[in-house]
């Protein structure tokens, strides 16, 4: 019979294998641990396997720094102001006159000691003034709605759906439009507030997002376009169902016939990943789309 052992990895141990994974590897669902049967030598049932792979280092300086931030930064004040309380009292105390003479060999080394605690405490002021600012996620400004197109099917309905869960659960992202066709087959999250009031979301209206150049700019690139600080941009105009508040916007093009408006609650929230894993759900999306959609309203869902 030919030799072999049964190896259990869990998430939390990846050993090193050195041996031919047989073709009948199987996983078992009911215990949530990857089963392969190795074709080796026979091994001890008490043979430990562990992960002897590089383990990355830590950098405890810089942990240290970071964790003691507003110490670090008034430092150079206390040490600077120390230097100079020292040379000050030095000259005091050592019976060399106060007025500094330049044929001193002392008066020398104590004036560039001087130009040294002088900076040192500027030093310390430019760090005090100059903080990097604090980002924070806002609360939407806005109404919250879920209009979806009601010509679309169970199947891409159910797809749509997913993509948001997805996307507000794992990213900043708090507000989602998708335009396809010249339809807005989505509409859900926060939006802004229409002038009817009464609680009522503003629509989309895909015709002027389409003749905006925003949307022109997209679909001439092909390519993803991330505006990290909506503030900053003065096409934002273009996109007036978003809650007014919205900090970031990723605009997704799906393939040549839409776009995905993701708005988001934090200045730059959005990461790489995030902003590769939002490109392939445009792909996704958009293979999905081109079979189902068909120009029809949107309807209110709860």
């Amino acid at each position: 019979m030919e030799a072999g052992t049964t190896l259990t990895v869990n998430t939390h141990t990846f050993p090193i294998l050195n041996h031919t994974v047989k073709s009948n590897s199987a996983f078992s669902s009911q215990q949530g641990f990857l089963s392969f049967t190795l074709s080796s030598s026979p091994i001890s049932s008490s043979t430990v396997y562990s992960y002897r792979g590089p383990k990355p280092k830590r950098d405890f300086l810089a942990d240290w720094v970071s964790q003691n931030d507003d110490v670090v930064r008034t430092s150079p004040i206390y040490i600077g102001s120390a230097s100079l309380f020292a040379v000050l009292l030095n000259r005091t105390l050592s019976g060399i006159a106060p007025v500094a003479d330049a044929g001193s060999s002392q008066s020398r080394a104590d004036l560039l000691t001087l130009g040294l605690a002088v900076t040192n405490i500027l030093a310390g002021l430019v760090w005090l003034s100059i903080r990097p600012k604090s980002i924070t996620p806002v609360n939407p400004q806005g109404v919250e709605c879920k209009r979806v197109c009601a010509g679309l099917s169970d199947f891409a309905i159910t797809e749509l759906l997913w993509v948001w869960e997805s996307l507000s659960d794992v990213t900043c992202c708090r507000s989602l439009a998708i335009v396809y066709d010249s339809t807005c087959v989505l509409q859900i999250g926060f939006a802004a507030e229409s002038s009817l009031g009464a609680g009522e979301a503003l629509s989309v209206d895909a015709n002027k997002v389409m003749q905006g150049s925003i949307y022109e700019g997209v679909m001439k690139s092909g390519a993803q376009s991330y505006l990290a600080n909506l503030s900053l941009y003065p096409g934002k105009s273009q996109l007036p169902f978003l809650p007014s508040n919205t900090q970031a916007v990723i605009l997704q093009p799906l393939g040549d016939k839409g776009i995905a408006i993701i708005g988001g609650d934090t200045i730059r929230g959005f990461t790489t990943s995030d902003q590769a894993w939002i490109t392939f759900i445009g792909e996704k999306l958009d293979a999905t789309l081109a079979k189902y959609v068909k120009s029809a309203p949107l309807t209110l869902q709860d």
